[in-house]
């Protein structure tokens, strides 16, 4: 069998440096070009959302419908991730994420200069599948560019923090044009992006894929596929219109029953899209878990706090872009911070304490009321919550890829992946269109954020008693290739 050596021969100048850990000048290209791709997508995910009240008004969507804004980009975002991270394994990851490049930019600009809701919706939607297509196969190319060890740990550690960072911007950079130029800037910006990753990627990026070549998972990959696109379907409408239609009790009927049998098929699957025995190790499923509650709870605290600034406090989206930009700057802290607390007390006791300490803060912001102080407790109640979510983040990744045997760390760090795509996909439409379509807003948000804050709590509950006590000892923070 003819084997691609792309992938070994691609990391030796990183492998050949001293330790491992000084980066050649086209390793830092090459670093460069896959982190400034997954900057572009975490920009995506939160640039919109202050601008979302503008928006509305300008294409004539209702308050309720406001949410499919970021329901179309996250239905195919999260619905073909794994099948995209597959067929890159097969296929060629380089092809794919420069197809996935080329799609998003293009998709960026029907969206900046859509015509009516309908236009804008479908550039979305085509965001989101080039996103799917970019996010795994950037973080395996990564990965296989860098080889294990300091190098890989230091790369990783770069990417984790400028998607971190990426989140914290779009809020931020969202506001200023917004209120600048138009919200039809915050779509034009990503666009800009594409454009100066994609004519640099094909001169630096190695193809790489599986040498084996085992055959494509198709039956799994329709069953999740279609699983994940169906639920979430009937979530969002769910919110908005209830579940008595004959559409919503069909979609979830056919989402729970596709993802039921994707179960079945994967566990008789040669090359399966999940590997089931990974999701039986005990750090592996309840640290997934974890993952997943802080992921979509946290995007779900800022989809409502966006509406309650601007709609009940009258902010401008300049204004709701600062208050967000405290919360990138205290997460930012918190990343400096996690490493040494991770150090001190392990993964699995920092991931309970930072979900609890997530869903506390978050209980905090029931306190909100239309009086303009609110604006200080929303700032201090989001920005602490943020820290604690990033200590979810860090501590939950090592916590699934801890006792993890080499051989098998790749479906380890892909289900870290899958699950962060499908938690900020899941949040919005479960929760944050309970205040779209309430007729009192503000209650609306109280109802969001009491609820996320009791998920958050019960999930630190649940995976403290699914981990079990911590035996092992916590282990230094160098060692976590995180400082």
């Amino acid at each position: 069998m003819a084997i691609d050596t792309t992938e070994t021969t691609s990391a030796s100048p990183t492998a050949h440096s001293p330790l491992g850990t000084r980066l050649s000048t086209r390793d830092k290209l090459v670093l460069f070009v896959l982190c400034a791709a997954q900057f572009m997508v975490a920009l995506d995910f939160s640039v919109l959302n202050v601008a979302l009240p503008v928006l509305g008004k300008d294409l004539g969507m209702s308050q309720s419908a406001l949410q499919w804004a970021v329901t179309a980009f996250a239905l195919p975002s999260g619905g073909f991730l794994l099948l995209f991270g597959r067929i890159g394994d097969l296929y060629g990851r380089r092809r794919l994420f420069l197809t996935g490049l080329a799609l998003f930019g293009t998709a960026s600009l029907l969206a900046t200069f859509a015509w009516d809701p309908a236009s804008f919706l479908t550039g979305r939607a085509l965001q989101g599948l080039g996103a799917a297509a970019i996010v795994p196969t950037g973080m395996s190319l990564l990965t296989t560019t860098f080889p294990e060890g300091p190098a890989r740990d230091r790369a990783l550690g770069i990417s984790g923090t400028l998607l971190s960072l990426g989140f914290t911007v779009g809020m931020v950079a969202g506001g200023v044009l917004t209120d600048v130029l138009s919200w039809r800037s915050t779509m034009g910006l990503l666009s800009v992006f594409a454009l100066i990753v994609l004519p640099l990627a094909p001169g630096l990026l190695p193809e790489s894929r599986t040498p084996d070549r085992p055959r494509l998972d198709i039956p799994g990959a329709v069953a999740v596929t279609g699983g994940l696109l169906a639920l979430i379907y009937a979530l969002s409408t769910a919110a908005e219109r209830g579940f008595g239609g004959a559409d919503v009790i069909a979609t979830l009927a056919a989402g729970v029953l596709l993802l039921a049998a994707f179960v079945y098929v994967e566990s008789r699957a040669h090359a399966p899209l999940v590997s089931l025995p990974m999701l039986r190790r005990r750090t592996v499923a309840w640290g997934n878990l974890g993952g997943l509650v802080t992921f979509s709870m946290m995007s779900t605290v800022v989809f409502a706090l966006t509406l309650y600034l601007q709609e009940t406090l009258g902010l401008s989206a300049f204004e709701t872009g600062l208050v967000f930009g405290v919360q990138g700057v205290m997460s930012a802290v918190a990343g400096v911070y996690a490493p040494k607390v991770i150090g001190r007390f392990g993964a699995r006791r920092t991931l309970v304490g930072s979900l609890a300490g997530q869903g506390l803060f978050v209980a905090g912001l029931v306190l909100l009321n239309a009086h303009t102080w609110s604006v200080w407790l929303a700032t201090a109640a989001v920005s602490l919550a943020s820290m604690c979510h990033l200590g979810a983040i860090i501590s939950y990744g090592l916590t699934v890829t801890s006792g993890v045997p080499d051989e098998e760390q790749g479906l380890a760090t892909g289900l870290v992946t899958s699950t962060q795509q499908v938690g900020i996909t899941i949040g919005i439409p479960l929760l944050g269109v309970l205040a779209t379509t309430s007729s009192d807003l503000l209650a609306g948000v109280h109802t969001v954020l009491a609820l996320d804050a009791v998920i958050v709590l019960a999930a630190a509950v649940l995976v403290a008693a699914g981990l079990g006590r911590d035996r092992s000892r916590p282990v230094e923070a160098e060692a976590l290739g995180l400082r």
